[in-house]
């Protein structure tokens, strides 16, 4: 895990909606510690550095708290629907070694074969992995594919350690041809066949 997930925490004992307007006003997100039968931690992130960190995915935080360190997976981000400033953040306590169920996002690389399109049905996948080895995402590749191949969940290749938790005939990804050119095909060949009858007709 990199160093830049390293974070000094300040502990909260005020609460309420006020309170954490101000902690926002000063550059700082309100969040809560939870787990392994522990009694919740109020505390305060330093806003800036954390909202860099929680781009990605299944971001894990190592948290300073009051000089100790603790590990903690980022579960939940409440946003302002409009100003969409974080409000608040859930961190689930983690273990070194310990597994998690975590939802990683699906990354199309390649271009498949030409005239074609690729649709994307799911873009995620559910694993259990070690929590300092989460996948920040995971590929699958559509270079070369021709219309009516698919992508499924078991076909993704996954990291050492992490098991499957969906079913593996999921589809993530198909490869089509766009139905605007599909029925203009067809309605050229409904149109070249009176001719072709007609032919045929004179023939016999």
């Amino acid at each position: 895990m990199s160093d830049d997930n390293k974070v000094h925490v300040d502990l909260r004992t005020n609460f309420g909606k006020g309170f954490a307007r101000r902690l926002r006003a000063e550059g700082k997100i309100p969040a809560v510690v939870y787990g392994h039968g522990t009694d919740p931690v109020h505390v305060a992130l330093p806003g800036h550095q954390v909202s860099l960190i929680i781009r990605r995915a299944n971001a894990l935080l190592d948290l300073d708290i009051d000089g100790k360190s603790q590990l903690a997976l980022v579960k939940d981000v409440q946003k302002d629907p409009v100003r969409q400033i974080i409000e608040h953040i859930d961190l689930l306590v983690v273990k070194k070694g310990e597994k998690v169920v975590v939802e990683v996002p699906i990354v199309v690389t390649g271009e498949s074969f030409s005239g074609t399109i690729v649709t994307v049905d799911v873009a995620t996948i559910k694993l259990e992995v070690e929590a300092t080895h989460i996948p920040e995402h995971l590929e699958v590749s559509v270079e070369g594919l021709e219309e009516g191949a698919h992508i499924t969940a078991g076909d993704v290749k996954l990291p050492k350690g992490a098991a499957l938790l969906d079913e593996p005939d999921v589809l993530l990804v198909a490869v089509s041809i766009p139905a605007a050119e599909v029925a203009e095909e067809n309605a050229e060949e409904a149109a070249a066949a009176p001719a072709e009858q007609a032919a045929e007709a004179a023939a016999e």
